[in-house]
């Protein structure tokens, strides 16, 4: 351990995206050292879980042993720990990761590990100390590489059978966008298929953000993902919907995405009398794009003490 550094646990995080990896070193969720965090590319496994491990063993030549790791990580993933595929990934759109596991690499480091995906990690964060601070339940959207959803309630992420999968819900297609078939592998044009960045990609050959000011696609996107909206809010009854992910803040859609839930919901739930209205209903996340790697942290926290 370095002089002067306070003899107190350290907690490793890893939020592990379809597109990068962030690892950090914490003694909680705001309180990183300048030097305990990076970002890898998401590359094939192998060399991607190299880079993590190889990061954690500089940490812990510096800083000492890790107290607990929190991983949060891209999905499907088996957050079973009775399963013998426990942390591993399961069958994805992400090439070369299904059937990958995220815990065995991390072993190493003889400190118990917790899994949970980045969406619910990331409702984690937010309900503790970002948009959703002081409600008892809200649910965390992202939109980005692919789309992912989770719901905290009653002090705890929510999981079954396996976790919430909410991109693969199917959606009321707009008439303008009949002809496109859809990029999710698995389903063709489910949500994903249709509102992710892949998916924008696909059909207007740019990202969102560079797209004309009135440009229809935000329409488009903006009704598919008020659909999701709409749909969580009529199954969970959470206090609040956060969306977060490159998509959404880049393509400035949360307008359209509240317009959107509200004109399917028709005013059956009490949004504007309890919620204060769907802009506060339907909001960015509090904690911007640090939300999965706080979430990680409490994960690691919450196992490691």
């Amino acid at each position: 351990m370095l002089p002067g550094v306070t003899a107190k646990p350290l907690f490793g995080a890893v939020e592990a995206g379809g597109t990068k990896f962030v690892c950090a070193a914490a003694y909680g969720p705001t309180d990183i050292p300048e030097d305990c965090r990076t970002v890898i590319p998401t590359t094939a496994p192998a060399a991607t879980l190299a880079a993590v491990v190889e990061f954690f063993e500089g940490i812990t030549r510096r800083y000492g042993t890790l107290s607990g790791i929190g991983i949060a990580a891209f999905g499907p993933v088996d957050l079973d720990t009775r399963s013998p595929t426990w942390g591993r990934i399961l069958a994805t759109p992400k090439r070369g990761w299904s059937d990958v596991s995220l815990v065995a690499p991390l072993e190493r480091f003889g400190c118990p590990i917790t899994v949970d995906t980045d969406v619910s990690a990331a409702a984690l964060a937010e309900a503790r100390l970002g948009a959703g601070a002081g409600l008892g339940s809200l649910a965390y959207v992202t939109v980005g590489t692919g789309i992912g959803g989770g719901v905290f309630i009653a002090d705890r992420t929510l999981k079954g059978l396996l976790h919430p999968e909410m991109g693969h819900i199917r959606v009321k297609r707009d008439r303008r966008d009949a002809d496109f078939a859809g990029v999710c592998p698995f389903h063709g044009d489910c949500l994903e298929g249709l509102a992710s960045g892949p998916a924008v990609l696909a059909r207007w050959n740019t990202r969102v953000e560079n797209l004309p000011e009135m440009h229809p696609a935000r329409e488009v996107l903006g009704d598919y993902l008020g659909q999701l909206a709409a749909t969580v809010a009529l199954m969970v009854s959470c206090e609040r919907i956060v969306f977060g992910g490159g998509v959404v803040s880049g393509g400035r859609l949360l307008p359209y995405i509240r317009q959107s839930a509200s004109r399917w919901l028709g005013g059956y739930l009490p949004i504007e009398a309890r919620a204060g209205g769907f802009e506060r209903y339907i909001t960015s996340p509090g904690l911007g794009d640090s939300a999965g790697t706080a979430g990680a942290i409490l994960l690691a926290t919450q196992r490691g003490q």
